[in-house]
């Protein structure tokens, strides 16, 4: 059951941090994971304590630091400290990120202190940044594209290109300019029946896409060794060969079956990283031999589930996930 009381929330917070302590490996995610529990319990000064102990880890540590100070930010604002929160968030327009993550928390801040210029400017500034002219979507942009959509519905403006590719993004069977209308809310203040009717069905359209999201809270991922942790994983359990015929074929096997998920329309598409000794340490809570291959799985599905998923494909311009360092366009985006 989801928590739902502030000790529900103070609850959840302190069993994800007693799991950041069994899994070190895992400290940033676990730790957001808390934070966010926290700020609905009330407990924003501690919920900032968190966000800057994961700050003050070496740089090596924290995969997303971009996103942790944007979620900091966020919470500092709501507990009257705007000052801070207005340098963090320039801090990460001028650092110019290269995932949607910090752009949207940074810019729903601004958007949710009605600072609509503000908020319209860093969405537009995020989509030029990490689309390219033409270019797919990634899941993870599209509510780069919606947010924006959204101001610019409450600053009155007129439709662009952005605006129509977010008409076509989206899949409820309400529009996204009725959902976006700013003049909803005068309509929750009427005694016409039809408009109250009206915006019954905007709320259950809204409510199944919410519904939707929830139900898959990471992503399809699929696991992905680095050849050196292949290799190792091979030598120690030399059963699992048939699984994995060479690296090159393993990470070709990836995108391939990545692509075929896409193409069936399976959405939050997503790869983690495994690692032996990880590997190791999950076969044993399972009591489980590592040399099983029906364990691969659901390692990996675990290690979504812990936040260590990052979403595929990543934008052309973007590193591959392999880890060539190559853009994704000249590696396994070319395939």
């Amino acid at each position: 059951m989801r928590p739902d009381t502030p000790a529900d929330h103070i609850a959840e917070a302190e069993r994800l941090l007693r799991t950041a302590a069994q899994y070190p490996e895992d400290q940033e995610p676990l730790f957001l994971q808390a934070a966010a529990h926290l700020e609905l319990a009330g407990e924003r000064a501690r919920a900032s304590t968190l966000y800057d102990e994961l700050l003050a880890s070496p740089e090596t540590a924290i995969d997303h630091p971009h996103l942790v100070k944007a979620l900091k930010a966020s919470n500092l604002w709501e507990y009257g400290h705007e000052a801070e929160a207005r340098a963090i968030i320039d801090g990460i327009r001028a650092a110019g990120p290269l995932d949607a993550a910090p752009w949207e928390i940074a810019a729903e801040t601004l958007e949710a202190h009605d600072e609509l210029e503000a908020a319209h400017d860093f969405f537009s500034t995020a989509l030029t940044l990490l689309l390219a002219p033409g270019e797919e979507v990634p899941y993870a942009t599209q509510s780069l594209v919606t947010g924006r959509h959204r101001v610019r519905r409450l600053m009155g403006v007129a439709h662009d290109a952005w605006d129509e590719l977010a008409d076509t993004l989206h899949t409820a069977a309400v529009p996204l300019d009725e959902l976006h209308d700013p003049k909803r809310l005068w309509s929750l203040g009427s005694s016409d029946p039809g408009e109250l009717q009206a915006e019954i069905n905007r709320l259950r359209a809204e409510l199944g896409t919410y519904r939707s999201a929830l139900s898959r809270p990471f992503p399809v991922a699929v696991l992905h060794w680095p050849e050196g942790e292949l290799r190792e994983l091979l030598t120690a359990y030399p059963e699992l060969a048939r699984e994995y015929l060479s690296h090159e074929d393993h990470l070709a096997r990836l995108e391939a079956a990545l692509r075929d998920l896409h193409a069936t329309g399976t959405p939050n598409l997503g790869i983690v990283t495994g690692t032996v000794p990880s590997y190791e340490a999950f076969a044993a809570s399972e009591a489980a031999s590592p040399s099983d291959p029906d364990l691969l799985p659901q390692y990996a599905t675990t290690l979504a589930a812990r936040g260590r998923a990052v979403p595929w494909p990543p934008a052309r311009s973007a590193a591959c996930w392999c880890g060539s360092g190559r853009p994704y366009r000249e590696c396994h985006g070319a395939v």
